[in-house]
């Protein structure tokens, strides 16, 4: 029987509480934001061209240049590198969207801030696990033994319990 399933995963995406907060409320006030403009951006954006900037997502990351459809009412796209797209189109969006949720203001700023700060260090949950595995494997780790602490380090930072960090400037031990 056909079906259709679609994947939320940016609930699981850390390493920190803060961290997967931040992204939820990212990508919930950005939905929220996406979702009433006049005409949303799926709309402007072909499945084309959206699947050539998930394809380059994965392979650059952070620095990736991404498709985006230039603002107005324009059907035509822009090559544009994710962080400036994050900072100067989708955060002010987001916000937008948590506004129209009812989000509080302080809380609002402090999880999109979170964002920011990735974009202003250039630094994502998959660049941090990176940079933690290479630490590892650097300090004489094999390959086994550094994904093993950078799971140990993922796992504790992940912990309820766990001290707060204002990620991602100081997780770097």
């Amino acid at each position: 029987m056909p079906h259709l399933r679609v994947e939320n995963r940016v609930l699981p995406a850390g390493p920190t509480v803060t961290d997967v907060i931040a992204n939820a409320a990212f990508y919930y006030g950005l939905v929220r934001a996406l979702a009433e403009e006049p005409r949303p951006v799926w709309t402007r954006l072909p499945f084309s061209a959206a699947a050539a900037n998930f394809d380059a997502a994965c392979r650059h990351g952070i620095d990736t240049v991404l498709q985006w459809p230039k603002p107005g009412r324009s059907s035509s796209l822009a090559r544009t590198p994710a962080v400036r797209l994050v900072l100067e189109e989708l955060l002010p969006l987001a916000a937008a969207g948590l506004d129209a949720w009812g989000v509080e203001p302080a809380d609002r700023d402090r999880y999109l801030g979170v964002i920011e700060q990735r974009c202003a260090l250039r630094v994502n949950g998959a660049s941090w696990q990176a940079a933690t595995y290479h630490r590892a494997r650097d300090s004489g780790l094999g390959r086994d033994a550094a994904l093993a602490a950078m799971t140990r380090r993922y796992c504790a930072l992940m912990r309820t319990d766990a001290p707060v960090h204002t990620w991602p400037a100081d997780l770097s031990a």
